[in-house]
């Protein structure tokens, strides 16, 4: 066992990966994320039964390791990009092709000890083929309208009917675990805020549990408390974006008119208070950057006050709109095996039966004290996501209320030391669980680092939830998803 934080990290033989990749083929275990590093593969685990949390290495003297994709399918698109990325070669994984890397990098495998020379030239993807009759192929992105970010979706279809759909990702790749290698953990801390922009405060919470984990500090207990004060503040912003944006694709502009106006006023009210519209940079190692100014409770409980009331109006006209509930319901269904097998959070996990959420579970103060309560739907649609949102709204609004009653005194920041150590966190994001590793080198700075976003495993459960639909609510589907391009790519 190595000595690391909070949970402890098992290094394997290859016989010892080999079992984990045979007890991951049945029920029991989820897999919370893979990646790389030189010279060895990690994955961590949670015991669905207990919620235990533990991570499992192998060493790759040999630059190969038993591919745990062919047991889990959630892991495949992991280890493709392991490849790409560390150069180590994933034995007995059916899909062998590139993922994160276009083949327009200055070289391959960049994180290796030994970067190899670029690729010749950049080779068309070759995209899964489909069989029968009458079928054509859409092709739609990498660019898009507006300002959504890059991916390329692969449609064959029968007719309307999608037969098949296929993602290519990897167009907004950052490389922040290179990024991110010797800073300090308050200057990395900055790159881990920006991986997704609209989970700017979940990474950053992750980030500073993780190297306080590894530091072996805790946060003040006043700051943990603001901490979940701008996490539901992040969570209320972004449901109440895409309920909107949801039934907007749905052909009902005036219920997003009037989400984007109740999130402007959240967005609107956090630059007034703590000087940033997304609450970049305000939860930092060792606490948060500014304690609370001095007119911000009243503030705060003058926004719960008009917005509770403005959401039940929302949810009462999103559930008696007909037309809007007819292209909701019976809508790109999720299955909740698919669910569990992936293991699938957030919005998307909880519509389909899986009511997995990391403040619970494993849980972080100050949830423990704040009597959290996590809606579940098992139908599966478009129409349980959002109803899941529309709930979680209404509990972020009643768990900011809570937390400014009950808001502990006292300082705000405890500074890291600098010296060795290795840290992990988990943190429920506004789409889910966002996991952060990092190990510390003698001096207190990174020296390695991997966040893993909750996209890696949804992006390939729309493809499954999309089959049997009509092209036109492809879009529809997407968005009751709402994916993260940039998180999944960093």
């Amino acid at each position: 066992m190595v000595a690391a934080r909070p949970w402890p990290r098992f290094a394997l033989d290859r016989a010892g990966w080999q079992a984990l990749a045979a007890r991951l083929a049945a029920p029991g275990w989820a897999l919370i994320a893979e990646w790389g590093e030189a010279g060895a593969v990690h994955a961590a685990l949670r015991d669905e039964a207990d919620g235990a949390v533990a991570i499992a290495s192998l060493p790759c003297p040999d630059r190969r390791f038993p591919a745990l994709g062919a047991a889990r399918p959630s892991a495949i698109r992991l280890e493709r990009a392991i490849r790409d990325l560390w150069g180590l070669e994933p034995e007995g994984l059916e899909d062998t092709r590139p993922w994160l890397d276009h083949g327009r990098w200055g070289r391959r495998a960049p994180l290796a000890p030994e970067p190899l020379p670029p690729a010749p030239a950049a080779a068309p993807y070759p995209f899964l083929p489909a069989e029968g009759a009458g079928l054509h192929q859409i092709p739609v992105g990498p660019v898009h309208a507006g300002v959504i970010e890059p991916g390329h979706f692969r449609f064959h279809a029968q007719g309307e009917t999608v037969v098949r759909l296929e993602a290519r990702l990897g167009y907004t790749h950052k490389g922040i675990a290179a990024l991110a290698r010797g800073r300090t953990p308050a200057a990395a801390a900055r790159l881990a805020g920006r991986i997704s922009g609209d989970a700017t405060v979940a990474y950053a919470l992750a980030f500073a549990r993780a190297a306080e984990a590894a530091s072996g500090i805790e946060a003040p207990p006043r700051a943990h408390w603001l901490r979940a004060l701008f996490a539901e503040l992040e969570r209320l912003a972004g449901h109440l974006l895409d309920i909107g944006a949801i039934a907007n694709d749905a052909g009902f502009a005036i219920l997003l008119a009037e989400t984007i106006t109740l999130r402007e006023q959240v967005l609107d009210l956090n630059r007034e208070l703590f000087g940033h519209r997304l609450l970049m940079d305000r939860v930092v190692p060792g606490g948060v950057a500014d304690d609370l100014p001095p007119e911000a409770t009243a503030c705060l409980r003058d926004l719960i006050d008009r917005l509770g009331s403005a959401l039940a109006r929302v949810g009462h006209l999103y559930e008696n709109t007909p037309s809007l509930s007819d292209r909701t319901q019976g809508t790109g269904i999720l299955a909740p095996a698919l669910a569990h097998r992936f293991g699938a959070g957030g919005v998307v996990g909880r519509a389909s039966g899986r009511s997995q959420d990391a403040r619970q579970s494993p849980g972080y103060p100050p949830y423990q004290r704040l009597d959290l309560t996590v809606p579940m739907h098992l139908k599966g649609d478009v129409d349980a996501r959002v109803l899941v949102r529309l709930a979680e709204a209404a509990e972020s609004l009643r768990l900011i209320g809570r937390i400014l009653l009950e808001l502990p005194g006292g300082p705000v920041f405890a500074p890291l030391p600098a010296q060795a150590g290795e840290g992990l966190a988990l943190v429920e994001s506004v789409r889910g669980e966002v996991a952060v590793w990092l190990r510390l080198d003698d001096e207190g700075r990174i020296a390695a680092f991997h966040a893993h976003d909750p996209s890696w495993f949804q992006w390939p459960l729309l493809e499954a939830a999309i089959k049997g639909n009509i092209v036109a609510d492809f879009p529809l589907c997407n968005k009751s998803f709402n994916c993260s391009y940039s998180g999944h790519d960093q």
